[in-house]
């Protein structure tokens, strides 16, 4: 134990003084900072400015048609559906509204060749200009007043019939997948990247150690278990450390500037019950120590440093799959799917497939149970095994052995 401690420290001061590990996380912090106060930022600029800028009128949006009457209605109804221009009626031809298109007196106009169809003359159009996509929708709206009209009935009449509010009322029972999927798939990201990254390093660490020779110098001094456990603990403990300091900077800055930030697809982020934190860490911590063990335990088979990217690929590979099953399913809207549940009760999957169930569905408590004691009992298994290969492996030099002799060679002891 006492070698684990000191092991586990060694490490934990590693990663404090890597300053790749240090940087990332400041960048991050950081960037986290300034865009949480972004609004605020912009607001400022605003109000310096709001008295040395004069205001100026909105760009103007023509409207034209044969028929007076058709040209009038159409221009009510494109006042209240443009809020941003400056609506008016066309006066003269077509030639001459687009040389005030062209010469930039207007910006736009619709040239209505009858209540439901039009040309839209526009100088240069702009790849996120939607006022056609407004105007088909308004203009069904004018068609189908003035259909009314002609068929008897007063324009309040056909107003107030098109008008009509349909009231509704929705209840869930169980989750609110809309609510609930932006937070799932920030946290199914970074628990991906999190694990990849920190299970590659555990992995390098323990190869660079190897082929340094540094690995014979320290087994003497040191029980390889206790080495393998101290690296893979740190370097969860590392992880998760900065998972926290980067959200809770993130979560703590969204309350300081939470009116500038009054946006309900931001709010939806940060909404997050406190029960799914817990989970968050649960599975954060089980699904970590799984990969890191295999990691470590396959970085102590690479003789070369060189040869660590092809000896984790596999592991890569399975993990890669799991979080592809994950997206497609919550992209899909189904997280219930028979794909899913398989993968929930899968200690290689269940960390991010029974995490986005939980968040996104009605999962019954004894299905959660029985996931984490699957994924706990995985996790000292595999912890145990990497423990031994990581015993065998780091005194195995030259070729990469294979792993069946490597499993011979563990089982023998």
């Amino acid at each position: 134990m006492k070698q684990f401690g000191k092991i586990l420290k060694f490490e934990l001061k590693g990663y404090l003084r890597n300053k790749v590990f240090v940087g990332i996380t400041i960048f991050l912090v950081v960037a986290i900072a300034v865009v949480m106060f972004i609004p605020n930022i912009i607001a400022a600029f605003e109000s310096e400015d709001e008295g040395d800028v004069i205001s100026t009128d909105l760009p103007t949006m023509l409207v034209y048609a044969e028929d007076e009457s058709l040209s009038a209605i159409v221009k009510e109804y494109f006042t209240s559906a443009f809020a941003d221009y400056n609506v008016k009626v066309a006066q003269g031809s077509v030639d001459e509204l687009k040389e005030n298109i062209i010469s930039g007196n207007a910006e736009c106009a619709f040239v209505m060749n009858s209540a439901s169809s039009y040309t839209y003359y526009v100088n240069n159009l702009s790849m996120y200009d939607s006022n056609t996509a407004i105007a088909d929708t308004v203009l069904q709206e004018v068609y189908r007043v003035s259909a009314m009209v002609q068929n008897g009935l007063t324009p309040e009449q056909a107003g107030e019939i098109m008008s009509v509010r349909i009231e509704s009322d929705t209840e869930t029972l169980g989750k609110d997948q809309m609510q609930n999927f932006f937070y799932t798939y920030i946290m199914i990201f970074a628990l991906y990247m999190v694990i990849l990254l920190y299970g590659q390093m555990v992995a390098t660490n323990v190869a660079t150690e190897k082929s340094s020779r540094a690995m014979e110098v320290l087994v003497t001094s040191a029980k390889p278990t206790s080495m393998m456990f101290g690296k893979v603990l740190a370097s969860c403990i590392a992880g998760f450390s900065q998972l926290v300091l980067v959200f809770g900077t993130a979560i703590l800055l969204y309350n300081v500037n939470k009116e500038a930030l009054s946006n309900p697809l931001i709010a939806s982020i940060f909404d997050i019950p406190i029960e799914l934190f817990i989970y968050l860490i649960v599975f954060f911590v089980l699904g970590f120590l799984i990969y890191a063990f295999m990691f470590g335990a396959i970085g102590s088979t690479a003789s070369k440093l060189e040869d660590i990217n092809t000896s984790v690929m596999p592991i890569t590979f399975l993990f890669i799959i799991a979080f592809m099953v994950v997206m497609f399913s919550m992209s899909s809207g189904s997280v219930d799917n028979t794909a899913m549940i398989v993968c929930s009760y899968i200690p290689f999957t269940s960390p991010m497939a029974m995490f986005t169930r939980i968040c996104m569905s009605t999962v019954a408590w004894y299905e959660i149970a029985a996931s984490i004691a699957i994924l706990i009992g995985s996790t000292i298994g595999i912890g145990i095994l990497s423990a031994r290969i990581y015993r065998v492996g780091v005194l195995l030099y030259g070729m990469p052995p294979k792993i069946g002799t490597i499993l011979k060679t563990v089982f023998k002891r």
